[in-house]
């Protein structure tokens, strides 16, 4: 029996190009994806050819609709990747977040005891952007861009995971235990998950997670201590669809906890991998032409050569979209 651990960035085309060769490796006999639970039933659905990303989850309480949650995958989301491969080899898959059930109930409760919360109480600067000090020692001005050109771009990709995973580690120990209640409380279930998934006999289990929690499962602590921390939680009752969705809504500005700075960079970056950045430039001289722009294939070249020299004096193996903006 073995447990493996992918941490990944969510919507993250390096991650799941590296992701889908791991699996391939792998051939895990269970695979747990961070996600709720109460949506099991629909993963089967990543495998129909009428089911095409952008797409998401969406969880809700019947009795109150406008309590919702939404879950979006794009294809170049390891997630997805995780899911189809799951459909493709008959493999069983299940999410192994803390259900929604309880997540609704934790924020109906927290919103009700809201006027008693400290506004001056705000985690520090390691809980809140844990990877900013990292790109700031690489020598980059903000986490998005390291990131973007650290992980998101690079081509050689099974040895990815351990490197994350070292990384994670190397900064939750410094950052200490979880300040939010809830995150606890999230990556309890998840080891709880995974115990489940053994004690049933798997061979092969491979964990997909955001980054952050590898560290948190790649040890168990004592079985009664995660089910003391989860014994007591309130739960509401959850539907569960399938809805569309679109890659503006996957941005950081749309208001996305989880999104990214540009989806249709991320979305050629899996589509064409090294020549990510000439299909972008083309796209956008399209897109001038449309609206009566002087967008003519010289500018495309030129804008190619230059983006490249730019890449070259920042040492990068090739442009990004700094380099192309």
């Amino acid at each position: 029996m073995s447990v493996h651990l992918f941490g990944i960035r969510h919507h993250g085309p390096g991650c799941a190009r590296s992701l889908a060769q791991a699996l391939s490796a792998l051939a895990p006999d269970c695979i747990l994806i961070e996600g709720p639970p109460e949506a099991d039933a629909l993963a089967q659905y990543a495998g129909h050819a009428d089911l095409v990303p952008p797409v998401a989850l969406l969880l809700y309480a019947p009795a109150d609709p406008q309590r919702a949650a939404f879950y979006p995958f794009a294809a170049y989301s390891p997630e997805w990747q995780a899911l189809r491969y799951a459909s493709e080899h008959g493999v069983d898959v299940r999410f192994c977040d803390l259900p929604q059930a309880q997540r609704f109930a934790l924020r109906a409760a927290r919103e009700e005891a809201g006027a008693n919360e400290n506004p001056d109480e705000r985690p520090d600067e390691l809980q809140a952007d844990p990877l900013r000090w990292l790109a700031r020692a690489a020598g980059y001005g903000d986490t998005e861009t390291w990131w973007d050109h650290l992980v998101e771009q690079r081509s050689d990709s099974l040895g990815l995971f351990a490197a994350i995973a070292e990384m994670m580690t190397a900064l939750r120990n410094e950052a200490g235990p979880p300040a939010d209640e809830l995150e606890a409380k999230r990556e309890a279930w998840m080891r709880t998950t995974i115990r489940q998934a053994v004690k049933e006999g798997r061979e092969r289990i491979a964990v997909v997670c955001g980054a952050w929690h590898v560290p948190a499962l790649a040890t168990l602590p004592s079985a009664k201590s995660d089910a003391d921390m989860l014994r007591g939680l309130a739960k509401e009752k959850v539907a569960a669809t399938w809805v569309p969705w679109t890659h503006g809504r996957l941005t950081f500005a749309s208001g996305y906890g989880a999104g990214v700075t540009a989806p249709g960079w991320y979305h050629h970056l899996w589509h064409h991998r090294e020549r990510a950045s000439l299909h972008w430039l083309t796209e956008v001289a399209t897109l001038l032409r449309r609206h009566d722009l002087d967008a003519s294939s010289a500018h495309v070249i030129e804008a190619a050569r230059l983006a490249d020299t730019l890449a070259a004096l920042r040492d990068r193996p090739r442009p990004g979209l700094d380099e192309l903006m």
